[in-house]
């Protein structure tokens, strides 16, 4: 086999390689050896190291490699032939590698649940102890490149990661909201715990980067995570419930189906008047949960008229026809007939509700509002009439006889409304019995 008289490497491409074995063994104590800037030459014989060379140009004899007389018995001068590996190592500046976690499930303080995070992020590596990283790395292979110390290391260098990041959140009370504020904190602490690490291999670690904590979406349950934050996040913007969202999905769904024949306009219908009904009470969802007085009439009825109901928007409107309980005999008629048919009683309505009430109920049974504002009540349809006035606005009965408060007196002639004097018995005005 021909003997090598020159060893050098020139690193070709753009990829970062730490280290390059020179492919033949064949040397001898003539062979010339150039290391370049940043580099370092290492040789290997015999399963040990004999000689380290610096940058420059050297000539592989005994005096350089003393360790030859030993192993081969190579005595001073003359062309003397020997085997031996010739490792180059790159020491130039800081080879910049990026990095990524697989997914991490943390507790998260912002939002109690588990969430799954990935961290990524860039650090910078200097081989320093090319002696400890060719030992303890490199092995057989012929070249040792960054994405070789990556995949190597990876499984080691997450885990610790990992462990690191999840501490300090769960140490430090830190959720998902506002860990971006804390990744230069993060980093520094990172590179501390990394560095002992990368110094039993031989490396130097210069710099260390968290670029970016997020949602890990590669996974469906990550992706559920993040477009609920997302939605979260909306509703906050806009002001608007999570039951108000599923409203306008629903809503949404039925307005798209108004195209699709009979069942897709009752869909549309039913959307239309539960937009109406969440337009009420003055903003979005006012009123969602507000009665149906807007909801279709019975029989074709027309309903009937009501100053005094209150609509969920604030102004007078019309109570639409619907069934009441009489509060005379308990049983359901329509609002707009004037007397129960069951009973005969007259409908006295709420003006809040339109609840039936008793004639001399002071406050309505159902939302408390106050029917008699003072006066008398009509003896013949129990209507309320205000002090003052002589005949009911109702019937048209007279109401001189009746006193504030509803009694008839016995001082007036329920006749003619004359004024009768204790003693007799029939008025004198009109002769009607007291």
């Amino acid at each position: 086999m021909a003997i090598i008289d020159l060893v050098r490497w020139t690193p070709q491409g753009n990829g970062t390689i730490f280290a390059w074995r020179f492919p033949e063994t064949n040397l001898s104590t003539y062979t010339q050896l150039i290391v370049q800037e940043s580099q370092e030459a290492v040789l290997f014989s015999k399963g040990q190291i004999i000689g380290k060379f610096g940058p420059g140009k050297h000539t592989l004899n005994t005096e350089n490699l003393p360790l030859l007389r030993n192993l081969f018995g190579i005595p001073f001068g003359g062309k003397n032939p020997f085997t031996a590996e010739v490792w180059f190592v790159n020491k130039t500046e800081p080879a910049n590698i990026d990095w990524k976690t697989d997914s991490m499930s943390i507790h998260d303080v912002d939002y109690q649940t588990q969430i799954p995070l990935v961290a990524m992020g860039r650090y910078a590596l200097k081989l320093v102890d090319a002696e400890k990283f060719l030992v303890k790395i490199v092995g057989t292979r012929h070249e040792y490149t960054d994405k070789d110390l990556t995949n190597q290391f990876y499984g080691e260098s997450t885990m610790r990661t990992k462990s690191v990041i999840v501490q300090f959140m769960l140490n430090n009370q830190i959720g998902y909201k506002s860990i971006s504020a804390y990744l230069d904190r993060l980093s520094d602490f990172l590179r501390s715990t990394m560095d002992e690490f990368w110094d039993n291999i031989g490396f130097k670690l210069n710099n260390f980067y968290i670029t970016s904590i997020d949602i890990d979406k590669s996974t469906e349950n990550g992706r559920k995570v993040a477009e609920a934050i997302a939605q979260q996040s909306a509703m906050s913007i806009t002001g608007h419930t999570w039951q108000q969202e599923q409203m306008f999905g629903v809503a949404g769904s039925a307005v798209e189906g108004m195209s699709g024949g009979n069942g897709g306009m009752l869909g549309g219908l039913f959307a239309i008047g539960m937009m109406n009904g969440m337009g009420g009470g003055g903003g979005v969802g006012g009123g969602m949960m507000q009665p149906g007085y807007a909801g279709p009439t019975f029989g074709g009825q027309q309903p009937a008229q009501n100053p005094g109901m209150q609509g969920g928007g604030g102004g007078n409107m019309a109570m639409p026809a619907r069934y009441v309980y009489c509060a005379g005999c308990g049983k359901k008629f329509m609002n707009d007939q004037a007397f129960c048919p069951h009973c005969g009683k007259k409908y006295n309505p709420c003006p809040n509700c339109g609840t039936d009430c008793l004639p001399t109920a002071k406050k309505c049974v159902s939302c408390g509002k106050p029917l008699q504002q003072g006066g008398r009540t009509c003896p013949q349809c129990h209507a309320s009439v205000p002090d003052g006035m002589r005949f009911c606005g109702s019937c048209g009965a007279d109401m001189s006889q009746v006193q504030s408060g509803g009694s008839i007196s016995n001082d007036i002639c329920t006749q003619c409304g004359a004024k009768l004097p204790p003693s007799v018995r029939f008025c004198p005005r009109c002769g009607a019995r007291r």
